[in-house]
């Protein structure tokens, strides 16, 4: 192993000083090693990709819906959050009515009602909102891009309506994590009067309220030093039992190294690493470390161009890479660390759709198609592909890139991988291909959560998701796949729906607008002294069961 020694360094002496200090000597302390190179934002709406949504949205904050984390054998589901029920208007379908729970209150004391949801929604939609902040809106509203308006009814019942009818939208309101407004007005007036524009004081108001963010979860944000620590306490009067914390305090270290993230694990800096690096998961488990790992909804792929002159409008040569890919040799690479696709979704999902094209490895195949596409060995296709060196969920993407490099070589690509940090790639990820910053890629390496309709599938092959509206980062749609999508979406009976959706991913994997390289199994390394572990079939986890000896 390779470790990044100032990496490690600065682990030491976060950790260190967080062990000595008097105030915490009786803590139960749980300290993590994120993959992230910088804290995900605090303010409500995470940046960092899902890793943000993991460590810093779910722990402080609440959603109307939120997803079942508590079991490692079955599938995720949406499950109340904030909201105890909600419905289409039967004779409306774009407006929902969603019930709130009684009795939650803001870290900072405040009540939550009907206005502060309305606030939230504003706070992404409404830009002649006081609080509007555009720097939270590609987060959030790429994520759920029908919605349009919210109002309230009564103190508990808030009328939230969609651009079209939209059967997604519990699922999509995961991601809209709400904040204090109460908490929010009290940075705004503390802004000084000196700074008289309306728009820089709502964002210094937002930073404030970053540095002491106020949700409704069960852990609450103490201490932020950028690209160093954040620091969450225990939210003891937290709503639901199930979930208030045993631990008293969580620190998250931006570790983006995977070498170095293991070697803070096995000196004792932290107690528990996202992405271990795959070639020592031996020693980690012979130091008596627990090894977590499940098959999830989450692919790690090349998302194509679809933009004029790109080398991947030749369904051949999309084909050709996705057969030309020797995965399982790549599994053991990872140490048995990823999952084999066949598609967004397996075999054995309900929207799977049966498509007739099969992603396999088939070198000679692969030739073929790139032979008769009008390449070989001494006339190789150029690509570029735009990828990380961490990240969210990009598991080893330097690794990994590199055999993808090596492996379509043998059938005539010529890859030239281009090496960026993490969030500028995922912020080009919804700017496109067609924008500046993506360098000239014609293919850019993101991973994406296919838990639900919207992640797994509409976001990438609608032409209503073209950037900067949400991820359709490679112009990729036409009218059918516009007519998959609507049939889906406005389809309200489960078992219809999931038809509908199999009847789209089965065309997807036709289409091939991705090489589909791994699923993600979520390895990542902890101590033997933190208990209470659900490793559920999720890009999520959730700490506020666990416990510390």
């Amino acid at each position: 192993m390779h470790f990044n020694v100032r990496q490690i360094i600065t682990a030491g002496l976060l950790a260190g000083s967080m062990l000595v200090a008097p105030a915490m000597a009786q803590e139960k302390v749980l300290r993590i090693g994120m993959t992230a190179a910088d804290i995900p934002r605090t303010h409500g709406q995470p940046d960092q990709g899902f890793e943000g949504n993991r460590f810093t949205g779910i722990p402080m904050y609440d959603a109307l819906t939120a997803w079942d984390l508590s079991s490692a054998d079955k599938a995720s589901v949406v499950i109340p959050g904030l909201a105890t029920e909600w419905a289409a208007d039967a004779n409306d379908k774009t407006k929902w009515i969603f019930k709130l729970r009684p009795g939650v209150k803001f870290h900072d004391g405040s009540a939550l009602t009907a206005d502060a949801i309305v606030w939230n929604v504003e706070k992404v939609l409404k830009k002649e909102a006081a609080h509007f902040d555009p720097s939270q809106v590609g987060v959030t509203v790429s994520r759920m891009p029908t919605l349009r308006t919210a109002r309230k009814i009564d103190d508990l019942t808030v009328e939230l309506t969609t651009s079209e009818p939209d059967s997604f939208l519990p699922i999509n309101l995961t991601n809209l994590f709400i904040a204090s407004p109460a908490h929010w007005n009290a940075k705004l007036a503390a802004v000084p009067a000196s700074v008289t524009d309306p728009v820089e004081r709502a964002k210094q108001a937002w930073v404030a309220f970053a540095a002491e963010p106020s949700g409704t979860g069960p852990f609450k944000g103490v201490r932020l030093q950028p690209r160093e620590r954040f620091e969450m306490v225990a939210n003891k009067t937290y709503w639901d039992p199930k979930r208030t914390p045993k631990i008293d305090r969580v620190v998250l270290l931006p570790l983006s190294d995977a070498n170095a993230r293991t070697a803070a694990l096995l000196s004792g800096q932290v107690d528990w690493v996202e992405a271990p690096a795959p070639d020592a998961m031996p020693r980690i488990r012979s130091g008596g470390f627990t090894i977590y790992s499940n098959p999830q909804p989450h692919v790690w792929p090349w998302q194509f161009s679809f933009a004029e002159g790109s080398p991947w409008l030749d369904k051949r040569v999309r084909h050709a890479a996705n057969l030309c890919v020797n995965r399982e040799e790549l599994k053991t690479l990872l140490g048995g660390m990823m999952g084999v696709p066949k598609g967004s979704v397996s075999p054995d999902h309900p929207w799977w759709g049966n498509p007739t094209f099969d992603i396999k490895y088939d070198l000679a195949n692969a030739k073929k198609l790139m032979t008769e596409a009008g390449h070989s060995a001494a006339k190789p296709l150029k690509v570029k592909v735009l990828t990380s060196a961490s990240g969210s969920g990009q598991m080893q993407p330097v690794t990994m890139n590199e055999y993808l490099q090596q492996a379509l070589k043998e059938c005539f690509f010529d890859v030239e991988l281009d090496v960026i940090e993490w969030n500028a790639v995922f912020t080009n990820w919804r700017e496109g291909a067609k924008d500046p910053k993506a360098r000239g890629a014609n293919a850019i390496n993101v991973t994406f959560a296919t838990m639900d309709p919207f992640f797994a599938m509409v976001r990438f092959v609608s032409t209503k998701t073209f950037p900067p509206v949400s991820n359709n980062w490679g112009f990729f749609g036409n009218d059918e796949f516009d007519g998959l999508i609507a049939k889906a979406r406005s389809t309200f009976d489960g078992k219809e729906r999931d038809a509908a959706l199999a009847n789209l991913h089965k065309r997807i994997v036709e289409e091939a607008p991705f090489l589909w390289v791994a699923h993600d199994v979520g390895p990542r390394a902890m101590s033997a002294k933190v208990k209470g572990v659900v490793q559920p079939k999720s890009w999520f986890i959730d700490i506020a069961p666990m416990s510390i000896d």
